[in-house]
């Protein structure tokens, strides 16, 4: 059984880093696509480059985020994802970077709807609101997973010993 779970995170690291690299790579992009759009002038369109690039970042970021966590959780900390403490920790860290990624896209499909096509207005007002209501059911599921901690306190202690592991 042991072997098979250092397979495991041997695959969660090559995980890990295949999406550490496709931050590396979507990083690189938005670099290239800022230049091209500043190449041309300080001018609308290059405004429109830079706001798409940043889009690309937050793509990025969302990557990076997601290689750290199955690299801290799966790998170093080698933690099931079973109980309350961990699950909400796990989701919060994933959802904070994938709530901000998504509102920066919503702002970039404003921009390029109120610039461009103002009938993708309607399809950048829903992302918006989708963002929120993303927001609105992690907060809810916080929420009630403090109830769900409050019974099981030795979940947390275990949790804060792992983060130990990290320093």
């Amino acid at each position: 059984m042991r072997l098979v779970l250092r397979a495991i995170a041997a695959v969660h690291a090559a995980m890990a880093a295949l999406f550490a690299l496709a931050a590396l790579v979507l990083i690189v992009v938005a670099a290239q696509m800022g230049f091209v759009a500043l190449a041309g002038g300080l001018d609308r369109s290059a405004a429109q480059g830079i706001i798409e690039a940043m889009g690309i970042l937050a793509a990025a970021v969302v990557a990076l985020q997601i290689s750290q966590t199955i690299a801290e959780e799966e790998v170093v900390r080698d933690a099931h994802v079973s109980g309350p403490t961990r699950v909400r920790r796990f989701l919060s860290r994933f959802l904070v970077v994938v709530v901000v990624a998504l509102a920066i896209e919503g702002l970039v499909a404003t921009f390029r709807a109120a610039h461009e096509d103002a009938e993708q207005m309607l399809h950048a007002a829903a992302m918006v609101v989708a963002v929120g209501v993303l927001l609105a059911g992690w907060g809810l599921f916080i929420r009630l997973n403090r109830y769900a901690e409050e019974l099981e306190p030795e979940a947390m202690e275990e949790a804060k010993r792992e983060d130990r592991k990290l320093k």
